[in-house]
């Protein structure tokens, strides 16, 4: 349970409340929109702010921001007579990437990771396509350097680093596409990439075929060659599929096939 907040302490003044209320507001919002997300909270349930404040023993003005922001993505919904109800998970905002943590922290994560890899699948190879295309010189050259820097990390099996350079050289070729849609998906892949090394989803040394293929996407677009690296992207996410496919078969989670 939740440590509650001494309103009353003396000498805490509003401006000290403030970080404690927002450190509260963050860790209920985490805790439930973590178990709706796993399903501990079931679509169909009712909510309510006494409820919640006796739980958490936190104030309302915490319980019902929690809430706003619940609502925002789709987690909850109000209706008069009935009170704040779970909605399923078909209307929740799943390019939230503060939706898809929780969900990768569920026992639903494999299902999540084949959802995300198969969207990644769809857009990345074409977004290396039109990258080839609309990239500047130097920032071609930065990205090759980037596939240096990632093969380096990962021989030297520096899981961190390794994670980081991926996360940015996957977010600078959705960013370098010139497609703003494709650009904002730099934060769903980043939740994916580092849920997979939270959760343990990842080899601690990358194989070296995926190494090479990172090298071959950067090279491509440095050439101007979209076809090129439209391919050697198709290549990652495939290479990422195999990685995952027997993590799906070890597991006993339905794999959403």
């Amino acid at each position: 349970m939740l440590c509650a907040v001494n309103q009353s302490s003396p000498g805490v003044g509003p401006s000290q409340h403030a970080p404690v209320e927002a450190g509260l507001h963050a860790r209920v919002l985490d805790h439930l929109g973590t178990a709706i997300c796993s399903g501990g909270m079931a679509a169909g349930s009712v909510l309510s702010i006494d409820d919640l404040i006796d739980r958490y023993q936190v104030s309302r003005s915490v319980i019902r921001e929690v809430l706003r922001v619940l609502a925002s993505m789709g987690l909850i919904e109000t209706r008069r007579r009935v009170g704040i109800m779970i909605q399923p998970a078909e209307v929740w905002s799943v390019f939230d990437p503060q939706v898809i943590r929780w969900r990768l922290a569920s026992d639903g994560r494999m299902a999540q990771m084949r959802s995300i890899t198969e969207l990644r699948t769809a857009i990345e190879p074409h977004a290396a396509w039109l990258t080839a295309a609309r990239i500047d010189d130097d920032e071609a050259s930065e990205l090759v350097g980037l596939a240096a820097k990632m093969w380096a990390a990962g021989k030297a099996g520096d899981e961190a680093r390794f994670l980081n350079l991926d996360i940015e050289f996957h977010g600078r070729v959705l960013a370098a596409s010139g497609n703003e849609m494709f650009a904002k998906l730099q934060l769903i892949v980043a939740e994916v990439l580092a849920g997979r090394h939270y959760h343990h989803l990842m080899p601690h040394y990358p194989d070296e075929q995926a190494l090479q293929l990172h090298t071959d996407v950067a090279q491509a677009i440095q050439r101007r060659d979209g076809e090129r690296a439209r391919e050697a992207m198709v290549g990652i996410m495939e290479q990422g599929f195999a990685e995952m496919k027997s993590l799906w078969e070890q597991s006993s989670e339905p794999d959403g096939a």
